[in-house]
């Protein structure tokens, strides 16, 4: 059985939005199924959320930025201390796993002395987290990508190429459907896709678009062979690929990267960074994040935040690797809870702590992965507006985010609402006065507008 793209209905239908999908001012509602609160934003008065000044200082937004995670309604644990009252603060949302169980003795939480840094979490209970959409072993889907395979080739064959096809057939697919179509380009006309799209356009645009065939994994990995490739490093793009991913995609993202350049990634980060930062990246690529369904322990988060104060405002001097190993080897939500424990406990934010004791390339990655953690949606907001802030737009991270959150519709549409929430304008509009031509419309495409 096979789905017509452009039919309502495709489970894995990509180019309009389902109702409510983009919401309105003031409407920021996170996707279903992930962590929203049931009422959407802002949250009712009384809400267990922490209070409004948590990263990222909301710009006379209504809603706390941490709002689109509710505790599930089963509490495993009773709340206690610094934690709001009613429901634990930051429990692992329900990913379709069915509610975690409560913690057993000994669950995550600080390393025993002997164990040292770079320690991997203890096993956590609950099944590990699954990868990204584009990220798992290959799959071939019940739909026929032949008509878009014929589009393209009919875009770019002859004299002068249609753009707009071009815009209208990749935007708007998932990683499978890109996956299909290439398959479908090659068994039909013997050709490839991307050295097609390559030899027929050009700049940002030829940019976009190879990113977009590429599909999510290969262009992770060719993101990170780029940075690294020559002279200096482009640091925002090793964060932006490497900070705050799954397991499962960390692995996928080593094994392609070995398949492609017939070297470990291991090996070239190695190269690549300074001495504290490269071992901060290496516990990242040792893949050891406590997975998603972790619970969230009160008196491991407790102990966590004491083991932050004692490495940077208890001593003299910072012992950064501590912070590194307990941000790269945390959940997002035992992470939140941590950013939120710490707030109570010194009355200071974590993230100013970080900015203070840190610098460079280490105090970024850090941040990344914090405030990831604390917003991932505002967060995604906030790496966009620096992709365009400033003199001079700085393209090359534009299109990669563009690129990276249009895989998601939910991601996007809510990357889109915390956009207009803190920046006070559409984001289509923000991006619309930063580029032009092919390359604008492609970009608005990816975030769903009609071009």
């Amino acid at each position: 059985m096979s789905y017509p793209y452009d039919q309502p209905g495709y489970p894995g239908q990509y180019g309009q939005p389902p109702p409510q999908q983009y919401p309105p001012p003031g409407q920021y509602q996170p996707p279903q199924g992930q962590y929203p609160p049931p009422q959407g934003y802002p949250p009712p008065h009384g809400s267990p959320y922490p209070p409004a000044g948590h990263y990222p200082p909301p710009q006379g937004s209504p809603y706390p930025p941490a709002g689109q995670y509710p505790p599930p309604q089963a509490s495993p644990y009773p709340s206690q201390g610094a934690y709001p009252p009613a429901q634990p603060y930051g429990a692992p949302p329900n990913q379709g796993y069915g509610p975690p169980p409560g913690p057993p003795p000994g669950q995550y939480g600080a390393p025993p002395p002997q164990q040292g840094y770079g320690y991997p979490p203890p096993q956590n209970s609950g099944p590990p987290t699954a990868p990204s959409l584009g990220y798992g072993p290959p799959q071939i889907i019940q739909w026929d990508a032949t008509p878009d395979a014929q589009a393209l080739r009919s875009a770019m064959k002859g004299f002068g190429t249609d753009e707009k096809t071009l815009i209208r057939v990749l935007s708007s697919k998932d990683p499978l459907q890109i996956e299909a179509i290439k398959s479908a380009y090659f068994r039909t006309f013997s050709r490839t896709l991307e050295k097609d799209i390559i030899s027929e356009t050009r700049g940002w645009f030829e940019t976009g678009l190879v990113a977009i065939v590429r599909g999510p994994l290969l262009h992770d990995v060719h993101l990170l062979n780029s940075a690294m490739d020559g002279p200096g490093t482009k640091e925002k793009v090793l964060n932006d690929v490497l900070l705050s991913r799954s397991n499962a995609d960390m692995r996928a993202i080593k094994s392609i990267y070995q398949h492609t350049f017939h070297r470990s990634l291991e090996s070239d980060v190695k190269g690549d960074l300074s001495m504290k930062t490269e071992r901060h990246f290496l516990i990242v690529l040792g893949a050891n994040r406590a997975e998603d369904s972790a619970p969230v322990v009160p008196q491991a988060i407790d102990q966590d935040v004491m083991e932050l104060y004692r490495a940077t405002e208890g001593k003299v001097g910072t012992d950064e690797m501590m912070v590194c190993s307990i941000l790269s080897t945390r959940n997002d939500n035992q992470i939140r809870a941590i950013n939120h424990a710490y707030e109570q406990k010194f009355r200071r934010r974590l993230e100013d702590v970080i900015k203070k004791e840190f610098s460079g390339h280490m105090e970024q990655a850090l941040l990344f992965q914090l405030r990831n953690a604390v917003d991932k949606y505002m967060h995604a907001a906030s790496l966009l507006e620096d992709a365009m802030a400033g003199m001079g737009t700085k393209d090359h991270l534009l299109v990669s985010r563009v690129v990276r959150y249009h895989w998601d519709r939910q991601m996007m549409a809510n990357v889109k609402g915390a956009y207009q929430q803190r920046y006070r304008r559409s984001l289509a509009s923000r991006i619309k006065g930063e580029t032009s031509g092919d390359y604008e419309r492609l970009m608005l495409g990816c975030l769903g507008e009609p071009v």
